[in-house]
């Protein structure tokens, strides 16, 4: 991932704005330390902050067409880059880069040409020609972006908040699946797929179908020219992301530079449910297993500088983003700059363990159309923002568009979870790749029962952290916290831990409109909690808040530790995060 910055239109061409520009994007350094680059025009300025992975000798940014009148920041990756450029014979590309391609695409077709590119990006471009802009945002939001306006007119766009609140009067999230055109003044959705509408599909379900289109958007993601990797939970999604990596690496120019023998990463405290799977999933596909182990206190210790590079308050994403920031840092010290992960997959089939309480079908697909459309909030915004912190690079087959496309396309029914069928979460996923002959997994691993990432990192953080909040939050905090908080009022300590430490670094109230509210069951939108009248008494992120569904499902009696399991102060002999290599 890189860091892009535009501040365009700002009435001021000054040396002194260079400078603030160059100043606001060296808070995005961490995104792209390799590079960083900026252009000016008149009183237009776009910025970048490189990670490179490919065409790591020439791909410097901003990037432009033959004649330099177009102008391109971009932050993302185009995994059909080869073809556009197959497809535009008359123009002469200037790197290797596979964004290179997005200016030249622009001036044969204008800014109808989005659609096209089939990968995760967030780019701003500039006309110079009549000093118009566009700005884009990648189908569900893998890519961070926003967007905001200064009291002078400008309009400012930044791959993450820290580059633009201290100078705009007003900012949001950009909405992913949209393009802004200075030219029109405004937004519009270029990403319009058939199920945004949330209509019910009628397809059939056809395994092979499925099992093609994400072997497909699996291989496509192997695209790179630097060292890399796969996230091994030892799920079933981040398992069978490793399954077809494995499966199909040694076929590529990635395999021909840097070998055929996979890496996988894992993290968890001692004992945690993810690291012993993950093991076993590794020594079955062959790969070179590192495993990452950290403490409860590890954790505690990183939250402030988590809650900094994620702009969140949110409760689930700090609980999951805590364990994927320490692993990433551990991963880019051993070289490698781009990770596969298995995000996505829970909202398209429905894989999270309150879909089991769903009525019907109808429901069942109106809510993981909801959930896929609220990803840029919550798991694409952990897995981008806590990976890139440490110039790290994640990529989610999952959301590859058009493996979307086929699995949204099929029938609900048959994604319904059905117990007495046999028929546990992700089920059509599992029986995708249920085979006999060249099987992919071990059979517990693919019918493994959900966990979320906060949970299987180990089921003592989540109860960790909630008693570490409550030694910094009052009873008499919380009775005030509607008063002190009036938007998205905390409901538990450890919620109103975390919105104290994010209000010091992002004051502004933009910033904290940026971040959804609202009650969830085991990750649920607000409208699922409505399937169970028990769930409103036990509002929780954690899939053992799904009470009568999770294995390890939270005692409805005792939904809380006690603060004496877990250290008062910060203890100087707690072991700290460290690597195991499997043998």
């Amino acid at each position: 991932m890189c860091g892009i910055l535009a501040v365009l239109g700002c009435s001021d061409d000054s040396q002194a704005k260079r400078v603030r520009v160059l100043e606001l994007s060296r808070r995005l350094k961490h995104r792209g330390p390799d590079w960083s680059g900026i252009y000016q025009h008149g009183d237009c300025y776009l910025a970048h902050q490189r990670l490179a992975i490919i065409d790591p000798a020439s791909g410097d940014q901003p990037l432009y067409n033959e004649d330099q009148a177009i102008v391109v920041t971009v932050n993302g990756e185009i995994y059909n880059h080869e073809e556009l450029r197959k497809s535009l014979p008359n123009h002469k590309f200037r790197t290797g880069s596979d964004c290179d391609v997005i200016a030249h695409l622009y001036e044969e077709y204008g800014d109808d040409f989005v659609d096209m590119l089939d990968g995760m990006f967030s780019f701003v471009l500039l006309d110079t020609r009549d000093d118009s802009f566009i700005v884009a945002r990648d189908a569900i939001g893998i890519t961070s972006l926003y967007i905001g306006w200064g009291l002078d007119g400008s309009v400012w766009i930044s791959s993450e908040v820290k580059g633009l609140n201290d100078d705009c009067e007003h900012f949001e999230s950009f909405p992913p699946g949209h393009l802004y055109s200075s030219k029109e003044g405004g937004f519009k959705r270029w990403y319009n797929p058939p199920w945004f509408s949330e209509a019910i599909p009628s397809t059939p379900y056809d395994p092979l179908v499925l099992r093609r289109a994400f072997e497909n958007a699996v291989i496509k993601r192997l695209m790179t020219d630097v060292p890399f990797g796969v996230l091994l939970s030892g799920g079933l999604d981040s398992s069978l992301v490793a399954a077809i990596t494995a499966r199909h690496l040694s076929g590529t120019k990635a395999a021909k530079h840097w070998g055929s023998q996979l890496h996988s990463f894992c993290v968890g405290l001692d004992g945690s449910p993810d690291l012993k799977a993950a093991k076993e999933v590794a020594n079955y596909l062959g790969t070179v297993h590192h495993e990452f182990h950290f403490t409860v206190q590890d954790g505690i210790d990183a939250i402030e500088d988590v809650i900094y590079h994620i702009e969140t308050y949110d409760v689930t994403t700090i609980r999951a983003s805590t364990p994927m920031f320490l692993m990433s840092r551990k991963i880019k010290s051993l070289g490698v700059k781009m990770v596969l992960s298995g995000e996505g997959s829970d909202e398209v089939f429905g894989g999270y363990l309150y879909f089991h309480k769903a009525p019907n079908k109808e429901e069942f697909h109106r809510e993981t159309c909801r959930k896929i459309k609220a990803l840029h909030q919550y798991d694409c915004l952990r897995a981008n923002k806590s990976t890139s912190a440490w110039g790290l690079e994640a990529r989610v087959p999952f959301l590859d568009k058009e493996f979307i496309r086929v699995a949204m396309d099929i029938d609900p029914e048959w994604k319904m979870i059905k117990p007495e069928q046999g028929r546990i979460e992700k089920w059509i996923l599992r029986r995708a790749f249920d085979d006999e002959e060249h099987p992919y997994l071990p059979k517990h691993i693919l019918y493994r029962q959900k966990e979320q990432f906060s949970d299987g990192v180990g089921y003592s953080w989540i109860d960790g952290l909630k008693a570490h909040a409550s030694q910094y939050v009052t009873d008499k905090m919380m009775l005030n916290a509607s008063h002190i908080f009036p938007h998205n009022t905390p409901t538990s300590k450890e919620a109103y831990y975390y919105r104290m430490i994010f209000e010091r670094f992002f004051p502004q109230n933009s910033a904290r409109l940026t971040v959804p509210g609202g009650a969830s069951i085991a990750c649920s939108t607000a409208k699922a909690i409505e399937w169970d009248s028990s769930w409103s008494n036990n509002l929780d992120p954690s899939g053992r808040a799904a009470l009568g569904v999770h294995l390890s499902a939270y005692d409805q009696k005792v939904a809380t530790v006690s603060a004496a399991n877990v250290p008062t102060k910060v203890i100087d002999n707690v072991p700290r995060i460290m690597e195991v290599t499997a043998p």
